[in-house]
């Protein structure tokens, strides 16, 4: 089976890190293709002309910072982003998530590791083919799993692929309380299960989305101690 082809955007300005990286995917993944830019304003360029399927984003830059990259990006792409960084701080790590990257890896890091990043965001951004399902409805929040759309009323809304996920993972398990990390695993894997900082940052953004108030939430619930639900108290088929 021929391998899908990838576009991957680096936005960094050391051109040693941007060498090392593209030599790296171009080796194990010779199929895609890696563009890249060195300043935010460029990168912001190529994500809206190029159309990359991932983006991988350093945060200290001269000029436009990468945290300002992110939130620009996030006005018009739902492209997938990964933080690459030398700050292994939790606030910039959850500042990060909480403006819509998708992953965040501290540099320097291993080769492997990286891939595989990249590989499970992606992934995630692709799924899997599967037969036809009837979407999730509960009072105006409609989640369509093969479409992998998001209504609330109305008003159609924008996700990441790993919110969509994340969600997609509640929703099935809808009036059931899944633990944080099943949760951590489900979405982003077993090395991920006790990263629970990751997932308050994911929760914050998807009420910040889909609930009418964040602050009283209407369908997403926190059980302190465990994990989250999703409610399913006027769940229906449609």
């Amino acid at each position: 089976m021929k391998k899908a082809s990838h576009k991957i955007l680096i936005i960094d300005d050391e051109p040693d890190v941007t060498r090392a990286v593209t030599l790296t995917i171009t080796v194990q993944e010779p199929q895609w293709q890696v563009i890249s830019a060195h300043q935010g304003e460029t990168g912001l360029e190529l994500v809206d002309t190029a159309a990359p399927d991932l983006v991988l984003l350093d945060l200290s830059m001269p000029g436009m910072h990468g945290f300002e990259v992110l939130e620009q990006i996030r006005l018009f792409s739902d492209v997938p982003v990964i933080i690459l960084t030398v700050q292994d701080d939790e606030l910039d790590k959850v500042r990060g998530l909480e403006l819509g990257a998708d992953d965040y890896i501290v540099k320097p890091f291993g080769h492997l590791e990286l891939l595989a990043r990249i590989r499970s965001v992606l992934r995630r951004v692709e799924g899997s083919p599967g037969p036809v399902e009837r979407p999730f409805v509960n009072g105006e929040l409609r989640l369509d799993f093969n479409r992998r759309r998001v209504t609330v009323g109305e008003k159609d809304i924008r996700l990441t692929s790993t919110e969509f996920r994340l969600l997609e993972v509640l929703a099935r398990q809808a009036g059931r309380v899944m633990s944080s990390e099943v949760l951590l695993s489900r979405v982003w894997g077993r090395d991920a299960s006790d990263d629970v900082d990751y997932l308050k940052a994911f929760i914050y953004r998807l009420r910040q989305k889909i609930e009418p108030d964040p602050t009283q939430p209407r369908y997403l619930h926190t059980e302190r101690g465990v994990g989250y639900w999703l409610d399913d108290s006027k769940a229906q088929s449609s």
